[in-house]
């Protein structure tokens, strides 16, 4: 079983973006049964009372014009048990990463890395938060996600 966890500020935009589009993904490849895909916030802004809010509605609209689906899905926080929990922890921008890092204590197994990373053009995904702009980030998405299907396929002998 391979386990990835996406990770973003918030975990109401990118991450969950990408944890249900790297889902759909894998289940269109048929290979939904070597995967465990989650994603997690570096912050608890999104976060009141131990409940986590829904994806944000602009995100959940944009997977869904895309028949994609995050029925379900509320922000919750990484912890430094995911470190050990994930074969792969993919955030989304520099910020994330280093905020990732202190969280796992570090990162002497290099499990962690920007999405973008694996393209041929590395590159942070913007915030739609701020940016407004879902397209594009959705467009990112898509071919980071493209890109680890890729890699993992590759190394994994999927």
């Amino acid at each position: 079983m391979i386990k990835i966890l996406f990770v973003c500020h918030g975990n109401i935009c990118r991450s969950p973006m990408a944890e249900f589009i790297f889902k759909d993904m894998v289940s269109k490849a048929d290979l939904a049964a070597h995967f465990t895909i989650a994603s997690a916030a570096t912050s608890t802004e999104e976060i009141w009372n131990g409940v986590g809010n829904p994806v944000y509605p602009p995100a959940r609209a944009k997977l869904a014009a895309h028949g994609i689906s995050c029925a379900g899905k509320r922000a919750r926080q990484m912890t430094r048990h995911d470190y050990t929990e994930y074969d792969y922890l993919i955030g989304m921008d520099t910020w994330n990463i280093r905020n990732m890092t202190h969280i796992a204590g570090g990162d002497p197994q290099h499990k962690i890395f920007r999405l973008l990373d694996l393209t041929t053009h590395p590159r942070d995904i913007a915030d739609p938060w701020y940016t407004g702009d879902f397209d594009e980030t959705y467009d990112d998405l898509i071919e980071g996600c493209n890109a680890l299907l890729e890699k993992l396929k590759r190394e994994h002998r999927l």
